[in-house]
C-alpha cells in the first residue's frame, strides 16, 4: 500500500500530491514527517522555534486533509450574521447554515442539495443569547467570544464508523498528538428518557484500540447534542486532550479543568425532537463534527494557553506596542496585579470578533446582535483606555495585525479594512466620552458608601443602560475598588427590562405617579410656577459628518412632585417626579414614545439621574426618576437624551407621516388615520379603510415610500396659527385637540409655501400637524418594510413596519422563503408517483407553512406566500387522494379475484395509510354488496390499521363499529363508526390471531 504522508516546514503543511488506497473502508495510514527537532516531554510538547506548525497550516492541513483523502467537498464559511434564522444573534456552531439540510428544508435546486460529505472552517461567535461567553472572556486563557470552528459533515453519507476513525486518524497519525493523552466521552444513556447507551460508538473506539481507562459515559447534557426544543438531535462523542500527560486525568474529563479539553465533538444526528418531546428516527443519518481551531493549535504549538498561539501573539506584541505597560505575561486571577494581562486578554480576544463582525455587515448598535457587539466593542475601549492607557483611536490599530492573521481563510477582511477601522474609530470616541464620566460617577458612589462593599444597584444599571457599560466590565471596575455588586438585583432589573421589551408597544397614557391631579396642579399655578419650556426638543442640528448632534439641556429644578404632593426635597433612593423650566426630553404624547435618558448636576457630573419615563400633565413636563442623591428645588441640571433611541423614535415617526400620505395615494382619499404608536423598534399605524388591504396594494406602498425615501427630501416644520394651518389643502388631521400656534410637519416643500391661497402642494406630499420629532430629511429612514397587516374591526386596519437595517434583514428573508416555495411548488408540479413522496411533500408544505407564518418579512410577501403554500396544500392533498383512490382500486381488485362472493371476508394487505385501507374495504363492498369485509395492515413498530364495513339491509345483525373495537381492542387500541364502517388502530405482532378473533366475533354475531 502506497502510504500518503503530510509533510510540513515552518510556515505550512503539504499533502504529498502521490497517493493511493487499497482500500476505501478505512482511511489508509498517514503522518506528519514531525521535524527531529519537535519532542514530547512529560509536561507539554516542545518545538524549536523555528518548527512550530502554523495555525494557517494546521487550519489547512484539517480541510486538505478531508477534501483531499476522503473526498469532502469545502465550503466557505458563512456569514457570522445568520440568514433567515430570527432564533439566533450571530451564528455560533460550524452546523448553522447547514440547517436547512438537518430541516429538510433545503432548495433541491440549490448546490447545497447535493451536499454529502463537506469540510470547512466555520467563523462563530458566542456573546449574546443562549451561547455567551463574554463574561468569560480575558478571566481563563480560553474562553473567546470569536472562534474558528473546524468540521466535517456526512449529510446522509459515512455514519459512526468512519466519523470516529477519520477523526483519531487525523489526531494521532496525523498531528502526532500521542493517543495516551487523549481521552474519549461517548453518551452513556438516560433511562428516565429510556435512552439505551451509545454502544455502538463505544465498541467502535475500543476497535479502535483506546483503551477503556479512556473510554468515559456522559448523560445528555455532555453528550448528547440537540438543535433546539424540538428537531435533529443525537448522541455525541467527545475527544479530550489532557496538557499535563504522564497520568490517568479520566477523573478530570467534563469538570471544568483547564488542563484537560475538549477538542474535537462528533455528532451523531439521528433522531428528532417531536413536539411532545419524544424521539424518532430520522431517515437519513448526518454526522456533524466540530473542533475548536484555537485549541488544536495550542496543542500542537505546544502551548497551554491560546493566547500563546500565533493567532494571537502577533496581536498582542501590537498591544503593547500601543500601550504604556509591561508585555503580556500569561498571569491570571490575584497573581495579575492590575488585570493587566486580563485586559490584553480581553483585547486580542474583542479585536478579532469585532473585525469578523464588521466585515460581515454586523455593526455596533442599539438592538439584537448590534447591541451586543456595541457591548465588546465598549468592553475593549474601557480595558485599553483604563487598564493599558492605549490612547484615542488605538483598537482600529490592530485592524491590520487581525486582517494578516485571519485573512488566508476569510479574504473579505481584506476587502473591508478600511470600514472596520472607520466604524472602529466612531464608536471609540463616542464611548470614551462616557467612559470618563462612568469612571467619575463610580469614584463619588463610592466615596459615599464608604460604610458599605455592596454598590448600589440603581447607579449600576444605570452605567448599563445609559452609558453602555457591560455589566462585566462594571464588576471588574468595582473588584479593582474592592466593592462588589448585588447579581441578583441585577437580574431582576435585566429581566424586567426584557419584558419591557416584548410587551406590547401600546401603552397607557396615565402612569401612577406622574400624572399630576388637580390640587397639585392648582399649587403649581398659585406658586405662580410657569408651564415647562420643552421647545429644547427640538433643538438638535446635523453635524458636518451627517450624525446627527443632540445638545445638552441646562435646566433647573423647579419642584418635585411624590404621592400627589408636591415637594421642594427630596431624599436619596426615592422613586418621584421632577418638573425643570425647560427641557429636551420628549413626552409621551402624539403617538411617539418617550425619551430616555439621564441628567447631571452642573458642576457635578459624577452623579447620574436616570429618567426612566416622561409625562406631559397640565403644561408641565414630568420627569421620573430614582433619586441617587438628594433632589431640591433651585438645583442647576445638565439633561443629556439617550440620543440612539431618541434617533430611532425620529426615524420611525417621518416614517409614519410617509407612510400616511402614501396609504392615501396608493388606496384612496378615503383613508384616515385611526391611530398610530412608534417606538425606537418599530412604528404601528391604524387607518380607516372600505375594503381589506390586498397584497397588490401593500406592495405598491412600500414601492411608493422607497421613491420617497430615495429622493432624501427636506422636512419643514413650522409654528403656525391654527386657523391658517386647517386651511391648507391636503393637511391630514386626526381627531384631537391641537395647541394654537400648532406645529406643522411638512415633506420636501416649505411651510410658507403651503400657506398660499392658492397652493396645492400639501396634496402632493406629506404634510401634518405634528408635535413629534423628526428627521431633517428622508434618507435617514434608509428603507421600510410593512411587516404585519391586520383588520382590528372591519373598516379598521393596523399595519406594522420596521425600517433601516431591520427592514433589509425582512427583505432578505422573505427572499430566501419564495425560493424554498419557489422549489416545493416545481416538485409538485412533476407529479409525484408514490405516495410516500406524496406524504413528504405535503408534510414539507406543512413545516414551510409555519416558517412562513412567524417570519418577519414583507407583508404582501408572506400573504403570497401563504397562499401559494394553501394551494400546494391542496394541490398535494388532492394528489393524495388520487394515489390513494388508485392504489385502493388496485388492491381492491387482487382481493376480489381471491374472495369472490364471499360472505364474510377477513384478510390482511399492505397499504401506506389508513384511509387507503378504508378505500379499500368500501370498494370491494362495493363490487360484492353481499359481503362483510375487514381488512388489517401492519405498520411500522407493530402498528395495525382496521377497516370494516358491513352490508344493509341483508340481514346482517353484526355492527362495523362492534366489530372494529372488539378487534382493536384485543390489540390495545380503540375503533370507532357506525353500524356499516367503522375503522381503527392498535399494535400486534400476530396478525393470524387476531384474523382468527375478527372471524370468530364475526361468526358468533351472524
Amino acid at each position: 500500500m502506497n502510504i500518503p504522508t503530510f509533510t510540513y516546514d515552518t510556515t505550512s503543511y503539504s499533502l504529498a500530491t502521490s497517493y493511493a488506497f487499497a482500500s476505501h473502508k478505512m482511511a489508509a495510514p498517514w503522518r506528519f514527517v514531525v521535524p527531529a527537532a519537535c519532542v514530547w516531554a512529560h509536561g507539554c510538547r516542545s518545538f524549536s522555534s523555528s518548527s512550530l506548525p502554523t495555525s494557517a497550516a494546521i487550519r489547512r492541513t484539517f480541510l486538505q486533509y478531508f477534501q483531499e483523502l476522503h473526498g469532502h467537498k469545502f465550503v466557505p464559511s458563512s456569514s457570522v450574521r445568520p440568514r433567515g434564522d430570527p432564533t439566533l444573534l450571530f451564528v455560533n456552531a460550524g452546523m448553522n447554515q447547514f440547517k436547512p439540510i438537518f430541516l429538510g428544508m433545503v432548495d433541491p435546486r440549490s448546490e447545497m442539495a447535493q451536499y454529502r460529505k463537506v469540510v470547512n472552517s466555520q467563523k462563530c461567535v458566542r456573546a449574546g443569547g443562549k451561547h455567551n461567553d463574554l463574561d468569560d472572556v480575558g478571566k481563563d486563557v480560553y474562553h473567546h467570544t470569536f472562534f474558528e470552528m473546524l468540521g466535517n459533515w456526512s449529510f446522509g453519507d459515512y455514519f459512526k464508523e468512519k466519523s470516529c476513525t477519520m477523526a483519531w486518524a487525523l489526531l494521532t497519525d496525523g498531528y502526532q498528538i500521542p493517543a495516551e493523552r487523549l481521552y474519549v466521552t461517548y453518551f452513556g444513556g438516560d433511562p428516565a428518557l429510556g435512552l439505551a447507551a451509545d454502544e455502538e460508538t463505544k465498541e467502535i473506539w475500543l476497535s479502535l484500540g483506546i483503551p477503556s481507562s479512556h473510554l468515559l459515559p456522559f448523560g445528555l447534557k455532555d453528550n448528547f447534542w440537540e438543535m433546539g426544543e424540538t428537531g435533529p438531535c443525537g448522541p455525541c462523542t467527545e475527544i479530550h486532550y489532557d496538557h499535563i500527560g504522564g497520568r490517568n486525568a479520566s477523573a478530570l474529563v467534563n469538570c471544568g479543568n483547564p488542563d484537560v479539553v475538549e477538542i474535537w465533538n462528533l455528532v451523531f444526528i439521528q433522531y428528532n425532537r417531536e413536539e411532545d418531546r419524544s424521539l424518532r428516527l430520522l431517515p437519513q443519518q448526518h454526522v456533524d463534527t466540530g473542533m475548536g481551531l484555537e485549541r488544536l493549535v495550542t496543542v500542537l504549538q505546544g502551548k497551554r494557553s491560546n493566547y500563546d498561539t500565533d493567532l494571537f501573539t502577533p496581536i498582542l506584541e501590537a498591544i503593547h506596542k500601543g500601550s504604556q505597560v509591561l508585555p503580556y505575561r500569561g498571569l491570571l486571577g490575584t497573581k495579575d496585579l492590575g488585570h493587566i494581562d486580563m485586559a490584553y486578554r480581553v483585547i486580542a480576544d474583542h479585536i478579532r470578533t469585532l473585525s469578523v463582525c464588521i466585515a460581515d455587515g454586523v455593526y455596533p448598535g442599539m438592538s439584537g446582535a448590534e447591541l451586543v457587539l456595541r457591548r465588546i466593542l465598549r468592553r475593549a475601549v474601557r480595558f485599553s483606555s483604563e487598564i493599558l492607557r492605549c490612547p484615542p483611536g488605538f483598537l482600529s490599530s490592530l485592524v491590520p495585525t487581525v486582517v494578516q492573521i485571519l485573512q488566508e481563510a476569510y479574504p473579505e477582511l481584506q476587502r473591508e479594512q478600511e470600514q472596520i477601522m472607520s466604524i472602529l474609530n466612531d464608536n471609540e470616541e463616542a464611548f470614551l466620552t462616557s467612559l470618563k464620566r462612568g469612571r467619575h460617577i463610580i469614584d463619588r458612589t463610592l466615596q459615599q458608601e464608604q460604610s458599605s462593599n455592596i454598590f448600589p444597584v440603581n447607579v449600576a444599571w444605570s452605567l448599563y443602560r445609559n452609558l453602555g457599560f457591560p455589566m462585566d466590565l462594571i464588576g471588574l471596575m468595582l473588584e479593582e475598588k474592592g466593592m462588589s455588586l448585588d447579581k441578583a438585583a441585577l437580574d431582576q432589573l435585566a429581566l424586567e427590562e426584557s419584558k419591557k421589551k416584548v410587551r406590547n408597544q401600546q401603552v397607557d397614557d396615565a402612569e401612577t405617579g406622574l400624572e399630576l391631579d388637580v390640587h397639585s396642579l392648582n399649587e403649581l399655578h398659585r406658586a405662580g410656577i410657569p408651564p415647562t419650556d420643552d421647545s429644547p426638543k427640538y433643538a438638535y442640528s446635523m453635524g458636518a459628518d451627517g450624525r446627527y448632534v443632540f445638545s445638552p439641556c441646562q435646566a433647573t429644578i423647579l419642584m418635585l412632585y411624590k404621592d400627589q404632593t408636591l415637594h421642594s426635597e427630596i431624599g436619596r433612593g426615592v422613586s418621584c417626579g421632577v418638573i425643570f423650566n425647560q427641557t429636551n426630553f420628549y413626552a409621551e404624547q402624539g403617538g411617539q414614545t418617550h425619551d430616555e435618558g439621564y441628567f447631571v448636576h452642573q458642576g457635578a457630573q459624577d452623579v447620574m439621574f436616570p429618567v426612566e419615563s416622561v409625562r406631559l400633565s397640565g403644561g408641565y413636563v414630568v420627569h421620573k426618576v430614582t433619586t441617587s442623591e438628594k433632589l431640591q428645588i433651585g438645583d442647576k441640571v445638565l439633561l443629556f437624551l439617550d440620543e440612539a433611541q431618541r434617533l430611532s423614535c425620529m426615524i420611525k415617526h417621518t416614517a409614519t407621516h410617509l407612510l400616511n400620505f402614501v396609504l392615501s395615494r396608493v388606496i384612496g382619499e378615503s383613508t384616515a388615520q385611526r391611530g398610530s404608536h412608534v417606538t425606537a423598534e418599530r412604528l404601528r399605524f391604524d387607518f380607516s379603510v372600505k375594503a381589506p388591504v390586498t397584497t397588490q396594494q401593500l406592495q405598491e406602498v412600500e414601492r411608493e415610500l422607497q421613491k420617497m425615501i430615495a429622493r432624501n427630501e427636506q422636512i419643514h416644520t413650522s409654528q403656525v396659527a391654527l386657523r391658517d394651518a386647517k386651511s391648507v389643502k391636503g393637511l391630514r388631521t386626526v381627531d384631537e385637540v391641537y395647541p394654537d400656534p400648532v406645529r406643522v410637519v411638512s415633506v420636501g416643500v416649505p411651510v410658507h409655501s403651503l400657506l398660499k391661497p392658492d397652493s396645492q402642494a400639501a396634496t402632493q406630499t406629506s404634510v401634518e400637524l405634528c408635535c413629534g420629532t423628526h428627521l431633517h430629511r428622508t434618507g435617514a429612514i434608509e428603507d421600510l418594510v410593512l411587516i404585519s397587516e391586520r383588520q382590528l374591526v372591519k373598516g379598521v386596519s393596523r399595519l406594522i413596519a420596521v425600517t433601516g437595517k431591520d427592514a433589509k434583514q425582512a427583505r432578505e428573508t422573505g427572499k430566501e422563503l419564495s425560493v424554498e416555495v419557489e422549489s416545493i411548488t416545481e416538485r409538485l408540479r412533476i407529479k409525484p408517483t408514490t405516495l410516500d413522496e406524496a406524504f413528504r411533500l405535503s408534510r414539507e408544505v406543512g413545516a414551510l407553512s409555519n416558517i412562513v407564518d412567524s417570519a418577519i418579512m414583507p407583508q404582501w410577501q408572506k400573504k403570497e406566500l401563504q397562499a401559494g403554500l394553501k394551494a400546494l396544500q391542496r394541490s398535494a392533498n388532492t394528489v393524495i387522494r388520487k394515489l390513494e383512490i388508485k392504489q385502493a382500486t388496485e388492491k381492491a381488485q387482487s382481493l376480489l379475484v381471491k374472495h369472490a362472493n364471499q360472505p364474510l371476508i377477513v384478510t390482511t394487505v399492505s397499504v401506506e395509510s389508513l384511509s387507503v385501507l378504508v378505500k379499500m374495504v368500501n370498494h370491494i363492498c362495493d363490487k360484492s354488496p353481499g359481503s362483510a369485509v375487514m381488512l388489517l395492515s401492519q405498520q411500522h413498530a407493530d402498528k395495525v390499521f382496521c377497516a370494516c364495513q358491513v352490508p344493509k339491509d341483508l340481514g346482517f345483525k353484526m355492527s362495523a363499529a362492534e366489530w372494529a373495537s372488539s378487534v382493536c381492542l384485543e390489540m390495545g387500541g380503540n375503533a370507532g363508526g357506525s353500524d356499516i364502517v367503522a375503522k381503527g388502530t392498535g399494535t400486534s405482532q400476530n396478525l393470524d390471531h387476531i384474523i382468527k378473533s375478527s372471524l370468530n366475533f364475526a361468526q358468533r354475531t351472524l
